[in-house]
């Protein structure tokens, strides 16, 4: 059985142009997570393809090493939802012939992942036999909600009687934010649900640093240290 882990990667962005090129530690962004994705293949067979309606895209992609899936025109604008992509490109492996187990949806514009992220990520999937898995990133527990109206006090979502230091923090009294990084999906939840989340659903936990996510021009800088944290080789 293999796995797919597809990279959706339209050409347009509205907050930075060109986004999934933009020069990030001497490479094109998308390049990061191909190439974290192509380090999971020592884990059974993994498929690495980029899917993209843009000529330069494509060819950034092949050039490191990934396959490319023609995305359809209808399936790149600035509203299309990620799940229909994800099901298109499953359309494409199947039809050449892979038997998919597992989906790995991967962001690139979430370019820090340690390099066994991925690898870890399918392992547990496979391990605990949920239906999907979703990748999120440990915060404490110390949220507070506006208040609802005017003269009211703002409300701790946690119980400000008895608040524990954070070293001291369990993992079941920590939130978990879903950062978008990374999903892994069984095939009939994407086919059954068009939905990347579905049925059994656990948590893989990512590390801390890899909870950067480029928005802004500001967040290359932080995302290229983190890189060179985990170990990856900037330039």
């Amino acid at each position: 059985m293999s796995v797919l882990a597809v990279i959706p990667a339209r050409g347009g962005s509205k907050g930075i142009p060109r986004k999934n090129l933009l020069p990030v530690g001497g490479k094109p962004l998308i390049a990061w997570t191909i190439a974290q994705a192509l380090e999971a293949r020592g884990d059974g067979e993994v498929i690495v393809a980029v899917s993209t309606e843009d000529a330069e895209i494509a060819a950034v992609a092949r050039e490191h090493g990934a396959s490319v899936i023609d995305r359809p025109a209808e399936l790149a604008g600035d509203t299309a939802p990620t799940e229909p992509t994800v099901l298109h490109a499953m359309d494409v492996v199947e039809g050449d012939g892979a038997q998919l187990d597992a989906v790995v949806l991967l962001q690139a514009t979430s370019p820090v992942r340690r390099p066994d992220t991925i690898r870890r990520a399918i392992a547990q999937f496979r391990r605990t036999a949920v239906d999907s898995l979703v990748g999120v990133v440990p915060e404490s527990p110390f949220f507070w909600r506006l208040p609802e109206s005017a003269g009211q006090s703002a409300r701790p979502a946690y119980d400000v009687t008895a608040r524990p230091r954070r070293q001291e923090l369990t993992p079941e009294q920590l939130h978990y934010f879903e950062n978008g990084s990374l999903y892994v999906t069984a095939p009939h939840i994407y086919r059954t649900h068009e939905n990347r989340i579905g049925g059994r659903t656990g948590l893989f936990v990512l590390d801390e640093v890899e909870g950067v996510d480029i928005d802004t021009l500001t967040d290359v800088a932080a995302a290229e240290s983190m890189l060179t944290r985990l170990g990856w080789r900037t330039t």
